[in-house]
């Protein structure tokens, strides 16, 4: 019996994974990523290969593995996906989350965008390649990771720190969230690999008064004290501040959709981009979003301290004006302390492996444009950027123009197109033959 080419495997391989519930409620009180981990070794060394499961906690498991290239003169190539999931609840979605089924031309599950397609595309092309025997001209490391939805805490943040050498010589590195196709309203088609990410943030922010009798007068009520801070840091509005990414950006789009590029006027362009300007819009300015709040335990009690937390983000060059912005709204009254703080990270759209991904791109889709994108969101290159690695995204998929695309990630419903992942095992193979 013949080997299922990498088109036809991936398909499997999704829904396979999404079967697999890795939700990350972000403690250590869900399924953790042990099963994954072990279906991803396991299909590594049936191709040949020697995968090592890492296990930072009980359960929280990535798994990495080297492929020895032909040049050991080249550096290494880092390729890493994650393998947990937000949660999802079943009554929610028309299907079920953790099902897998492939239906209306797509793979429908949590995770089917964000990233076990990803983590299917990569197996389906390595698989492929070795049971070919063709073997990369440069080391590729594969790390498919656990905790990304957290941070990273306990998957690539962890083995950054306890494991570095498993990176040795990598000096560039693959990941999710880019490569995907955009359609613009002209119908032009482009591709957004990820340059940038914004900083991250999620504060805990706390207020301390004098505990007593809800009758009585408190001038010092800690919950007063909260919800004004709380209510400044909501309301406030940060500057558009227009990074070299951004702004790569913006003038590709106009060059492409014929619309004047106006610095001036950066917020009509972004509006213009459909769906998708939710992602983008997010790009143009620091963020803060309160998202939890925590005071009290009766009506009449006055409570002695109240707390919130806050979704920060902070785009590249700017996290000292932020936090300087952060702390004059909190006031004097209320101080913050870190739930998790990461970097943000930058690199150039330039060199050969950029190259290698735009010809990978525009040999399957001739009408394809590659442009660099900051992400509003994070990912684990911020771990791996500490290490010195040169961070993209790129898990390429070509999407139906009607595909509200930045609306399945953490979304209900979430589904990625069959012919997508198929488009993305082909482009992936192209690239890892010039990458």
């Amino acid at each position: 019996m013949s080997n299922p080419s990498a088109e036809d495997e991936v398909v499997q391989l999704c829904s396979d994974l999404i079967r697999i519930d890795t939700s990350n409620p972000g403690d250590h009180s869900g399924p953790g990523e042990r099963v994954a981990a072990e279906y991803v070794a396991e299909k590594l060394a049936e191709v040949g290969l020697e995968p090592k499961i890492y296990e930072s906690h009980a359960k929280r498991s990535s798994v990495v593995v080297r492929i020895e290239g032909t040049d050991p003169q080249r550096d290494a190539l880092l390729i890493h996906g994650h393998l947990d999931v937000v949660p999802a609840r079943k009554e929610d979605w028309t299907r079920d989350p953790f099902g897998g089924e492939v239906a209306d031309g797509c793979v429908w599950g949590r995770g089917a965008v964000d990233m076990k397609d990803m983590d299917a595309m990569v197996l389906a092309t390595i698989r492929e390649r070795l049971r070919q025997g063709r073997r990369p001209e440069r080391d590729i490391v594969l790390a498919f990771l656990a905790d990304e939805e957290a941070g990273g805490k306990w998957g690539a943040h962890w083995l950054v720190d306890n494991h570095p050498e498993l990176f040795e010589g990598c000096t560039e590195a693959i990941g999710e969230v880019g490569g995907f196709s955009l359609t613009l309203p002209n119908d032009d088609r482009l591709y957004l690999i990820e340059t940038a990410e914004k900083g991250l943030a999620w504060m805990r922010l706390i207020a301390e008064g004098t505990a007593g009798h809800g009758s009585m007068v408190h001038p010092d009520n800690a919950v007063t004290a909260l919800a004004a801070a709380v209510g400044r840091l909501g309301e406030y509005e940060f500057p558009v501040r227009l990074t070299k990414t951004v702004r790569a950006f913006l003038e590709e789009v106009c060059a492409a959709t014929g619309v004047e590029f106006d610095p001036d006027d950066i917020e009509k362009t972004v509006r213009e981009l459909g769906p998708v300007s939710r992602m983008i819009g997010a790009t143009l300015r620091n963020t803060l979003n309160p998202t939890v709040l925590d005071a009290g335990y009766k009506a009449n009690v006055i409570p002695q301290t109240a707390t919130a937390q806050v979704d920060g983000r902070f785009l590249p060059g700017y996290e000292e004006e932020f936090f300087a912005t952060v702390d004059e709204l909190l006031g004097e009254h209320v101080r913050r302390e870190f739930v998790h703080h990461d970097i943000a990270v930058e690199t150039e759209f330039d060199g050969p492996l950029v190259e290698a991904m735009a010809a990978a791109l525009k040999a399957h889709d001739p009408h394809a444009r590659p442009v660099p994108y900051c992400l509003s969101g994070g990912t684990d290159a911020k771990s791996f950027a500490t290490l010195g690695i040169r961070c993209f995204g790129f898990a390429p998929l070509k999407l139906p123009k009607d595909l509200d695309f930045s609306g399945m990630f953490h979304g209900i419903d979430e589904r990625v197109p069959v012919e997508g992942l198929q488009f993305g095992v082909r482009v992936l193979d192209h690239f890892l033959d010039h990458a």
